[in-house]
């Protein structure tokens, strides 16, 4: 289906960002005009100087984000089209631009004795940059002099293209191939059909689809090592350049997390490896397998349950689903679904898969490739948590302090997808569905709290060989690999030689320490859902104003205001738990 074919109710309003081309155009050519603060540099010392600097830096910074939104938005519609790609670009240069023209002002104010800064923490002229200063103190010792921070700076898009070249490897020079079913039909290979195919019921086809998948990466597994290297050497670089311990380290003060979580998150988890390797042997059982083998472990284990929704339908169910959220909440949710937040057709040359975004002053936006599927229901309302977060936080703080950490960015989504969950399964009396819900629930911890785990102490493991000096080869991340692939799934699965290579295929691990969020988001989610259906109203309090906190203070403090303390295992403990009680409820109904 071409994008004209589509309705205009099934689009988003890219025009609330700006009404036409031309007027990007013309907006771009005043953003150029906006890049000069050389007037500012060595003055930050002066109140006034930096309160007419943050006006300034915020002024523009916002009229790029526009810019880069609505290119970026129109390049996701139809990626066919080569003008929206050379603007995204643009954007994006414009941003390295300005990235480099105010990079002298951190090490500047870095310069300013502690006093001073902690003056400015507290001036209610400057209350908008609290804690941009509590943090500046913080960060002091790795701040380095003006002319190594600008060149620095000025290596930003160097630094990204390892995840570039990656990208090309992934979406245009891999040769996938293709698998015959057992009528004989050719199924080309690509991203999505490989999911479709190892979701499905036909084990010789997920067979084959497994094995000519990963015989594509196999071939191209040293030139894919070598750029996986290279991106994990310049996190080393960075770390050195700025003086930090690890890679780790350096990645977690930029999110203001202390290292514990990430080492607790692995720690608990690995603890409770027992549940999931119970749950891997009752797969086996289920699916009647002498042996059962990685390609079985997305199998479907109850079938002919799906709900298949129209688009319609499936945001009726999301909004009731989500009523413990309140009246407003729900409101918001139609507003979306009415007003041109969401885009939601499959169209030839749409970027696939879905994704939340928004800047500050304008709604959010959603992107869907709408399937009748109860994955895609799911992602409604997932995706619209993303959005009502933004939406919320960008109504209540100041721009300074609006946009929130990645650390915190998948709690609201999967705060959402426990509550739909949880709704459908007390609504339903649909035997098969309520199995079929409760062994979704399950593959949902298992993919994002387990195995994203996994591939976090993969992660932590490959740049600690890297820091010691070790070369990073096929050879040693995909034993690296397979041992953490036996650890977590244990020994009623067969480890097959192909699995080794997984980490050849995740994009993610070419933004360094991301994944480890989906599990401490996953994990927070649980415990915020849970205490909503207990407590009601007081507990829908404290979550609606963690949503409106924005990124006003560290994340890990921030989620102690819905009751969430990430330094307490009892946190972690509390999701396997729930982990373990699903399990029981799913092994009772068979």
């Amino acid at each position: 289906m071409e994008r004209s074919e589509v309705a205009s109710k099934y689009k988003w309003k890219v025009t609330d960002i700006f009404p036409s081309d031309e007027a990007w155009e013309q907006s771009f050519s005043e953003a150029e005009k906006e890049l000069d603060f050389s007037s500012f540099a060595g003055k930050l010392n002066e109140k006034a100087a930096l309160v007419r600097f943050f006006e300034k830096e915020e002024k523009t910074g916002r009229m790029l984000e526009r810019l880069h939104l609505y290119a970026h938005m129109r390049h996701d519609e139809d990626s066919r089209i080569a003008k929206y790609t050379s603007m995204q670009d643009r954007a994006l240069s414009l941003y390295v631009r300005f990235s480099s023209a105010v990079s002298f002002a951190e090490p500047e104010l870095t310069a300013l004795p502690d006093e001073l800064l902690k003056n400015y923490a507290s001036d209610p002229d400057l209350k908008d940059h609290d804690y941009f200063f509590r943090q500046l103190i913080k960060a002091k010792p790795h701040i380095l002099s003006a002319s190594e921070e600008k060149l620095l700076a000025e290596g930003g898009e160097m630094y990204s293209q390892f995840q570039n070249i990656f990208s090309m490897i992934d979406n245009a020079d891999i040769k996938l191939g293709e698998v015959k079913d057992k009528e004989g039909n050719v199924i080309p290979l690509t991203h999505g059909m490989y999911g479709v195919l190892l979701h499905g019921k036909d084990r010789e086809l997920r067979k084959a689809a497994f094995e000519r998948y990963y015989e594509a990466y196999i071939s191209l597994t040293n030139t894919i090592a070598a750029t996986y290297y290279g991106n994990v050497k310049k996190d080393v670089f960075l770390t050195r350049a700025r003086g930090y311990e690890s890679c780790l380290a350096r990645a977690l003060e930029g999110e203001d997390v202390d290292v514990k979580v990430y080492e607790n998150l692995i720690a608990s988890v690995n603890e409770s490896l027992p549940s999931m390797h119970r749950y891997i042997a009752l797969r086996k059982k289920l699916l009647g397998l002498q042996e059962q083998h990685m390609y079985d472990i997305y199998a479907p284990l109850v079938s002919d349950a799906e709900l298949k929704l129209l688009y319609e339908e499936a945001c009726e169910l999301v909004i009731k689903g989500l009523s413990p959220l309140g009246e407003e909440y729900q409101a918001l949710l139609r507003k979306g679904f009415d007003e041109g937040w969401v885009d939601v057709e499959e169209t030839a040359g749409k970027r696939s898969g879905a994704y939340s975004t928004g800047i500050y002053g304008i709604h959010p936006f959603v992107l869907l490739n709408y399937q009748q599927t109860t994955h895609d229901i799911f992602t409604i309302a997932h995706e619209m948590g993303h959005s009502l977060h933004t939406y919320f936080s960008n109504r209540t703080q100041p721009y300074a302090k609006a946009d929130y950490r990645i650390f915190v960015a998948e709690v609201a989504s999967t705060v959402n997808e426990v509550l739909l969950l949880k709704y459908i399964l007390s609504e339903t009396k649909d035997g098969a569905l309520k199995k079929y819900l409760l062994n979704y629930y399950l593959d949902t911890i298992r993919t994002t709290l387990h195995r994203q785990t996994m591939f976090a102490e993969f992660e932590a493991s490959a740049h600690e060989m890297a820091e010691r000096g070790q070369p990073l080869t096929s050879e040693n991340l995909s034993e690296l690999y397979l041992s953490l692939n036996k650890k977590y799934y244990g020994d009623s699965i067969v480890h097959d030689r192909e699995i080794a290579y997984e980490w050849s295929r995740i994009p993610h691990f070419y933004t360094s320490f991301y994944v480890y969020k989906y599990s401490t988001g996953i994990i927070s989610a649980i415990s915020i859902a849970n205490r909503i259906l207990k407590e009601g109203k007081s507990a829908v309090k404290d979550y609606m104003a963690f949503l409106s906190s924005g990124g006003s203070d560290d994340p890990v403090s921030l989620l102690k205001i819905a009751g969430v303390d990430l330094t307490d295992k009892r946190v972690f403990d509390a999701a396997m738990k729930e982990f373990d009680e699903v399990l029981d409820q799913f092994e009772s109904a068979q």
